[in-house]
């Protein structure tokens, strides 16, 4: 037998991750995002980027209203969210096929420490100014020709792993 939201038996938690959007504009993906965070119990979005397209009423067809559920703040000023990650001491995890990347089953989460999850644009992927910044990039192993996925499944698959350990 399904059982209902109400009667799940899943055990209701929030981790330290922040998971930091640079430059996500597609309203279905921010809406999805929401939904698959507040799924993980991420503390804390952060959207990066100017004209972040937050209209509560296109996003919450994908949201399914856990964006009233999960914090988030938009951050338009590189250095702003830089003081801010550096600031409160995170391990920065950028998601990202790079030439130093290694594959996500190998991330490591220092004891105690705090998580910034960052993930790029459905475009350009994450920033070099943001790559920069990070003690770790990962990537999903694939094993077609596609060298890439929607930034939606690839943070659900991250945020799976991560919550795991």
């Amino acid at each position: 037998m399904q059982l209902t939201h109400e009667e799940n038996q899943f055990e209701r938690k929030t981790f330290p991750i922040t998971l930091v959007c640079d430059h996500i504009y597609f309203q279905q993906n921010i809406g999805s995002l929401f939904r698959i965070s507040e799924a993980f119990g991420v503390e804390n979005i952060i959207f990066f980027g100017k004209d972040i397209p937050l209209t509560l009423r296109k996003i919450n067809k994908t949201s399914r209203s856990t964006h009233l559920h999960v914090a988030h703040s938009i951050i338009e000023d590189f250095t702003e969210l830089q003081s801010f990650l550096l600031d409160n001491d995170f391990e920065i995890i950028s998601l990202e096929i790079a030439s130093n990347s290694k594959p996500l089953k190998e991330v490591r989460i220092p004891k105690n420490k705090k998580i910034a999850l960052l993930i790029g644009s459905e475009i350009n992927g994450i920033s070099e100014e943001l790559l920069k910044l990070s003690h770790q990039i990962v990537h999903i192993n694939m094993f077609g020709k596609n060298s890439s996925m929607n930034v939606v499944q690839a943070a659900s698959i991250a945020l799976y792993e991560i919550t795991s350990l």
